[in-house]
């Protein structure tokens, strides 16, 4: 069993501390989609985090894995920005609702 919403939360606050430290750009985040068909606590608890700018300070752009298909406009938007993601986001022909693209930096933005 996975961990707990909170705990998610908590890890992935670490972690994006962790790699700005180190100089990570981008994290491609696998949080998951859940076995109920329509989402995961967990996936559901980042993106409110995310469009209620809990992780502000640290990530600049997120794209939610399903807004990203492969070929799609916003896939390309997000190659311009980040060309390096190409290798992992080619795989996902439909999009994958169980990941999400974290661009980091120190400006407060969403997408």
């Amino acid at each position: 069993m996975g961990p707990y919403v909170e705990e998610a939360l908590e890890r992935l606050t670490d972690y994006l501390r962790k790699s700005i430290e180190v100089g990570v750009k981008a994290i491609v985040l696998i949080h998951g989609y859940g076995s109920s068909g329509e989402g995961g606590r967990i996936k559901w608890a980042i993106h409110d985090a995310l469009e209620n700018n809990r992780y502000s300070d640290r990530v600049e752009e997120y794209y939610f894995g399903e807004s990203v298909p492969f070929g799609s406009a916003a896939y390309h938007a997000l190659l311009k920005r980040r060309p390096s993601l190409k290798r992992y986001l080619q795989r996902f022909k439909e999009g994958n609702a169980g990941m999400t693209v974290l661009l980091l930096g120190s400006k407060a933005r969403s997408a």
